[in-house]
């Protein structure tokens, strides 16, 4: 990556004077609307007033009423569609507060100045299993760890993180931010058991034999969504999910730089127009590909990716092939060329429809980026969870998240489809309040019990 590239796209953290003066300008509303956009209702306009007077240390007590994982929000929170958005500043043409840098700066700055390290909780009131330990898993477990449970949580991988660690390119979200915040929970208390896949290598069963009161399922989706092209079984053709954990991979020391799928000068196309779309073609500019282009069905207005993912991936020069639906892979030992049928909009300009023409992208590689499903690990023997048609887990409204085995909750994106890193942990903290209402009910049954 050139230094030209690093100096355009590298949003400088905040300055202590910088970051109080940003603080300054918000109106610290009565209704705050950036409050109401935010889906896990952090304490904005309190949490910027607190930097404004520079008592960064409330500030970040404010953040931790609401969130465990403030330096990753701060980072890659959908802002523009949630509390930026919302600032009361676009109404009146000026530039919303920028909630997320400041956000990120009061976590960073509690943490490089070791304002305060995190007391382990006394866990007296019973045992939590967590199961992943992406955005949902670490956020029940923070959550629960506070309240005096004893947590701990089950990683497939040989580090915690899950997609916030594999899945969000190093460009977006520092690891070093996703260990310091696991770090975190450690001093909570919480514990992490690694390389250890829930449904395989032990079941629910196992678990709850071996005492634990809840268990809580944020394994994400995992499975790639399959694009079905004509000879796609041409070496060259694979997941956007593969080129994105191989790097974090090699980053680690885990595998060797050879076994990333992506060359230097490789001409490649990403098919799909999400985020992770994005993150593939951005880390595709990054390994010195000498062609990068999305390939995506629709136009940019309909794309799903955010306006500025999408910006920021055509300014390091990415390229987009707008109204291009996968049709079939050119080559026979070797990806050559993409094949895609050229679409259309219909007269409502909403939907689109085939034209029957077809054309052929010089390519070297084709990387797919169409979303992903969960697994079925814990559908059998063991586990027996009941999941919709399409393999999502199937919970309760009450108590909130409870799935049709009593005592396992889930949240996040295997039950709720993939989302932002915010959703999935909206939907975590409504399974704590479902989890710990039935723990209540059922210590409180177990010592009517005994009491006979």
């Amino acid at each position: 990556m050139s230094n030209e590239l690093k100096a355009l796209h590298f949003d400088a953290d905040y300055t202590m004077e910088e970051a109080m003066a940003e603080a300054k300008r918000c109106l610290n509303c009565p209704k705050p609307l950036c409050q109401m956009g935010c889906p896990i209702e952090n304490e904005i306009p309190r949490f910027i007033q607190a930097i404004a007077q520079g008592n960064f240390g409330l500030a970040n007590d404010i953040l931790g009423e609401r969130t465990n994982l403030p330096a990753i929000c701060g980072r890659v929170c959908p802002r523009e569609n949630q509390c930026e958005g919302n600032c009361i500043m676009n109404k009146a043409k000026k530039p919303p507060i920028n909630i997320g840098k400041l956000e990120r700066f009061a976590a960073d700055f509690e943490s490089i100045h070791e304002l305060r390290k995190p007391k382990k909780i006394v866990q007296t009131h019973g045992k939590v299993a967590v199961v992943g330990s992406g955005p949902a898993g670490l956020s029940v477990a923070g959550d629960i760890a506070k309240l005096g449970y004893e947590v701990t949580v089950f990683e497939g991988q040989s580090e915690p993180g899950g997609v916030l660690l594999f899945g969000i390119p190093e460009f977006r979200l520092s690891k070093t931010i996703v260990r310091r915040e696991i770090a975190r929970l450690e001093g909570l208390g919480v514990k992490f058991v690694c390389n250890t896949f829930i449904g395989q290598d032990k079941t629910l069963d196992e678990l709850f034999a071996e005492g634990f009161d809840s268990i809580f399922i944020g394994t994400g989706t995992h499975i790639p969504q399959e694009v079905r092209m004509e000879n796609d079984e041409v070496p060259g053709v694979f997941q956007a999910m593969h080129l994105l954990t191989n790097v974090q991979l090699v980053d680690n020391g885990v595998i060797s730089k050879d076994e990333i799928p992506v060359k230097e000068g490789d001409r490649v196309v990403i098919i799909g127009g999400g985020n992770v779309a994005m993150d593939a073609a951005r880390t595709c500019v990054r390994l010195g590909c000498s062609a990068v282009t999305v390939a995506y069905r629709r136009n940019q207005e309909q794309m799903p990716a955010l306006f500025s993912e999408y910006e920021e991936a055509r300014q390091e020069g990415v390229q987009f092939q707008w109204f291009a639906s996968p049709a079939g892979v050119e080559g026979t030992d070797k990806v050559e060329g993409f094949k895609y049928e050229v679409m259309a909009l219909n007269e409502d300009s909403a939907g689109i429809h085939g034209t029957g023409q077809y054309q052929v992208m010089p390519v070297d590689k084709i990387i797919i980026a169409a979303g992903h499903k969960p697994n079925d690990r814990l559908v059998g023997e063991g586990n027996n969870l009941q999941v919709d048609e399409k393999g999502y887990l199937v919970v309760s409204e009450e108590p909130y998240g409870m799935t049709s085995r009593e005592g396992a909750f889930a949240g996040g994106d295997v039950v709720h489809k993939p989302a932002t890193v915010v959703l999935a942990m909206r939907e975590a903290k409504k399974a704590v309040d479902g989890m710990v209402k039935y723990m209540e009910i059922k210590r409180a049954m177990e010592n009517a019990s005994s009491a006979e």
